[in-house]
């Protein structure tokens, strides 16, 4: 189990959650769960990281939603299970199932959710499979995985060689990034319009190489991306095949130093698969925002996730 220190998460409670055949490690706190006008909101990490990568903002946002922060099917302290043939265990569909059976077991059936990286990925694909569920999402520094790939070009491929690299049969990205995991995380950690570490507190960089850098935490990373570059296209391709939008209202962060600001247009390719109303904003930083600028994301979350609809 995670070994950050407790003074981060104050007043939240960590727990292993059995869900959908996998165990699941959450924290839970702020406002508390018999609060009935204390809205619940998940929030979820991104590649390489843990829900450690949550610790500032959600100190800020604890006073005013219930928290819930898991870590990802194959991150942090959640089971890692083997990549099956067609990489469906690592799906987003998978995981969004996770973490709707999980808000449902603690007694949330309907819910906000702030996604980051791979974490909004998941987030896009549960506001389609579940909508019942999802009351508002915010989505950061991503735009849609289908648009993504249709859109692949030099200046796509180079920025995010690692989109291409993680997908290849195992064990080659595996044995390749275990070679030296710790420089390989540094330097994602650093990238994407992110200069350096400086933005990461050094409890959180612990618990990032104590989780990604084994060969199981390697393995689950790249079938989380051989999944995106197969399976989860195949359901992407369906779900606009049958004209299915996300039907909440949906706010969009996104880096100004980043590659999505650069090569992409996030309002205009959020809102080709959204039916209702889309927002955002840019902010000054790189990928990596909700650790770069943990204020100014946790006041973008409390103005748009408690904003009358």
């Amino acid at each position: 189990m995670s070994g950050l220190h407790t003074a981060w998460f104050e007043g939240f409670s960590p727990q292993q959650h059995a869900v959908n055949g996998v165990q699941l490690f959450a924290r839970v706190g702020g406002r508390p769960a018999h609060d009935s006008s204390a809205p619940p909101l998940l929030l979820l990490h991104g590649f390489p990281q843990t829900h450690a990568m949550w610790h500032r903002v959600a100190q800020q946002l604890a006073p005013h939603f219930r928290l819930v922060l898991p870590d990802l099917r194959g991150y942090g302290d959640s089971d890692k299970p083997p990549g099956d043939t067609d990489h469906g265990n690592y799906s987003k569909r998978a995981m969004a199932a996770d973490l709707v059976q999980l808000m449902k077991q603690l007694g949330h059936r309907r819910f906000l959710v702030c996604g980051h990286d791979r974490g909004a990925r998941v987030a896009h694909r549960m506001a389609l499979d579940f909508p019942e569920c999802v009351d508002r999402l915010c989505l950061i520094d991503i735009v849609p995985t289908l648009t993504m790939y249709e859109r692949t070009d030099m200046a796509f491929a180079t920025a995010y060689y690692h989109w291409f690299h993680l997908i290849q049969p195992a064990p080659l990205p595996e044995r390749m990034i275990g070679g030296n995991a710790r420089y390989y995380l540094h330097a994602k950690l650093g990238g994407w319009g992110t200069d350096g570490l400086d933005h990461v507190e050094p409890p959180a960089l612990l618990d990032y190489e104590r989780c990604f850098c084994t060969a199981q935490g390697i393995h689950a990373a790249c079938e989380d991306y051989r999944a995106s570059a197969s399976i989860d296209l195949q359901h992407d391709r369906q779900s606009h095949q049958a004209g299915h939008k996300v039907a909440c209202p949906v706010h969009v962060l996104w880096g100004e130093r980043g590659v999505i600001h650069r090569l992409f247009d996030p309002l205009a390719d959020w809102g080709a698969v959204c039916e209702g109303p889309v927002t955002g904003e840019s902010l000054p930083a790189g990928h990596f925002i909700p650790e770069e600028l943990p204020e100014a994301t946790a006041l973008a979350l409390r103005r748009f996730l408690s904003a009358e609809c």
